[in-house]
């Protein structure tokens, strides 16, 4: 997820998976594989650079720990 602004400033999540282009209009529009089009206040290459920030580090992160289960009697 990455955090952008909206117009008006409310800070929101976006799913950097879901977008499908950014243009410049002179706003910025993003464009997602859903078909829906997000206007945020950010440019074009403040997006860029958080997406591709996203997708370098989602992979860093460590899986997610399990919880152990009950052990198993010896036999």
């Amino acid at each position: 997820m990455i955090r952008l602004n909206r117009l008006d400033g409310e800070s929101f999540l976006l799913n950097a998976e879901l977008i499908k282009y950014v243009e410049s209009r002179p706003d910025t529009f993003i464009t997602l594989t859903t078909g829906d089009r997000i206007v945020v206040s950010q440019p074009p290459d403040e997006v860029l650079r958080l997406t591709l920030e996203y997708h370098q580090t989602k992979s860093l992160l460590p899986p997610a720990a399990r919880r152990p289960t009950q052990p198993e009697p010896h036999a």
